[in-house]
């Protein structure tokens, strides 16, 4: 893989990492809780992945899923987070804090941003809640972060691809905008020829069944209202990222 075909893949353990590595990624980020939209790993996993990966590794900093209006007590723990993250030899972490109103909060960010200084910081999918795309754009670009994560303001980034080209028009060479969400072989040239975008974030992910015989019927550890098959894992196929790759190159040069 040359550096002009730069995807990132969104890996659930270190075992994912691993696939992503195998099948051509530049780089991961590692998240836990992925069904909440990505929570911070754990230590162990940072850890280990960090001694095992020779590509990029970036760990988002999400105390918690839901909103991204945090207290003063969830900044510390993402200070510490990054400060773990530095100390462990991570290239990048990934923020994202925003204020009630649906703006870009300059002030949590920044103190992020100081904290990680020296490292490449992705301003993750909370951009897709901001209310004006555009401002919110010029304020991350004011902070300084290398790049935003964002499916276009819409569930997917293909529904998203008119509004990801505007922001990488308006971004220029200033921040990468890197389009994610369904991101896969069969749509990643047409998002490509018709966003611009340079970087692409998925996930590549495959169902792998559970190896336990003997399974309770008669409760689920997470409870009824999750939605969650407790005996399978999805885990990052290397298969899916070398297509998506290789669907990419074959589709562009």
């Amino acid at each position: 893989m040359t550096n002009d075909y730069k995807l990132e893949i969104c890996a659930n353990s270190v075992v994912s990492c691993l696939e992503a590595q195998k099948g051509g990624a530049w780089r991961v980020e590692l998240c836990a809780a992925i069904p909440e939209g990505g929570t911070t790993p754990s230590y162990g996993d940072i850890t280990l992945a960090r001694e095992l990966l020779q590509i990029k590794l970036h760990v988002i900093i999400r105390p918690r899923g839901g909103d991204f209006l945090y207290s003063a007590l969830e900044q510390r723990i993402m200070l510490k987070d990054i400060e773990n993250a530095r100390r462990l030899g991570v290239d990048g972490v990934v923020i994202g804090c925003l204020t009630p109103e649906g703006e870009v909060d300059m002030t949590r960010n920044r103190e992020l941003l100081e904290a990680a200084e020296g490292m490449s910081v992705t301003f993750h999918r909370a951009f897709d809640m901001c209310r004006d795309p555009f401002e919110s754009l010029e304020r991350i670009i004011e902070l300084g972060c290398e790049r935003i994560l964002t499916s276009g303001q819409q569930p997917r980034a293909e529904q998203g691809i008119n509004l990801l080209n505007k922001l990488v028009e308006k971004a220029g060479d200033r921040i990468i905008i890197m389009p994610g969400s369904g991101v896969n072989a069969g749509n990643i040239a047409k998002l490509a020829r018709e966003t611009n975008a340079r970087e692409f974030h998925l996930s590549a992910r495959e169902s792998v069944g559970s190896g336990m015989t003997y399974r309770n019927p008669n409760l689920k550890m997470g409870g009824e209202a999750i939605l969650i098959d407790e005996y399978k894992r999805e885990i990052t196929s290397s298969n899916k990222v070398a297509e998506t790759l290789i669907a990419w190159k074959n589709n562009t040069e």
